[in-house]
């Protein structure tokens, strides 16, 4: 198996919306961001799948030394060796992978976050941050689209952080800001304990709206030059607004379940995106 295939079954074996974006684009870049999407899914899963602690650090040491060995083309790991060989135009600098690394290292740190600032850093190292790189690939003239592609990172993280409120409550963490929660008192065990109330339900409202806020933002942000270039972000986008919305219809009812779009209609979107332009 070659690196570029390695990344696409990586892809595409996450079942991630963002896998769809990526099939309407040309070879050069289809495969960078495929190399980027699954060196974001190798270091996510350090964290999400090694239960030791000490471990898992041990292993983001080394991705961190992987990302050494990628400047100096000197790389060793399937997604190392596909990053390495993006094509020259494309810029991927390092310490933008590094700050990627950063906001995984975090959940081995912290699992709750006191306010929304606390939360906003971590969002930006794991989102914005990839958003950032993602715009590189996809390609832009006009300097204005990094914070387009910072403000969409955000969105997309914090649609994430809705969906996965249960999913991540089973791992121990919560993502919602513990000021809000008192906000609107909502105790942490609730969460931890998959109990539903109307004060859950405002809580969810009150997050839903300020994804929507950053989705408007980056929305207004995307200079006309650049929409053409940037139409795998905006599929992503119709994606997670979709879900957003699919998780809103159902009431938020995130603690118990993860809520999905089906294929089909991922590959739909995606598609109807993409001619729209």
């Amino acid at each position: 198996m070659s690196p570029d295939q390695y990344c696409q079954e990586k892809c595409a074996k996450s079942g991630s919306s963002f896998y769809y974006s990526f099939l309407f684009l040309p070879p050069e870049r289809r495969q960078a961001i495929m190399a980027l999407y699954a060196f974001c899914r190798e270091v996510d899963d350090v964290v999400d799948e090694c239960s030791d602690l000490s471990l898992a650090s041990t292993k983001l040491v080394w991705w961190r030394m992987e990302v050494q060995r990628i400047a100096e083309k000197q790389a060793t790991h399937p997604v190392g060796l596909a990053l390495q060989a993006v094509a020259p135009g494309i810029n991927l600098p390092s310490e933008q992978l590094l700050e990627i690394i950063d906001g995984m290292e975090m959940d081995l740190q912290q699992s709750r976050y006191l306010d929304f600032k606390g939360l906003s850093l971590y969002c930006y190292r794991v989102a914005s941050v990839v958003g950032l790189l993602a715009a590189e690939i996809f390609g832009y003239q006009d300097r204005q689209t990094q914070k387009y592609a910072h403000d969409l990172g955000m969105a997309f993280q914090l649609t994430n952080i809705i969906r996965d409120v249960g999913e991540d409550a089973r791992r121990g963490r919560i993502y919602l800001p513990m000021d809000e929660l008192k906000q609107f008192n909502v105790p942490a065990a609730d969460i931890l304990n998959a109990r539903y109330s109307d004060n859950f339900t405002a809580l969810m409202q009150f997050q839903y709206e300020r994804a929507q806020r950053y989705y408007e933002q980056a929305f207004a942000l995307l200079p006309a030059v650049d929409r053409k270039n940037q139409r795998p972000g905006l599929i992503m986008a119709a994606i997670y607004r979709t879900l957003l919305e699919e998780i809103r219809g159902e009431n938020f009812q995130v603690l118990h379940q993860r809520i999905s779009l089906p294929a089909t209609r991922k590959l739909w979107l995606a598609a109807k995106t993409w001619i729209k332009g």
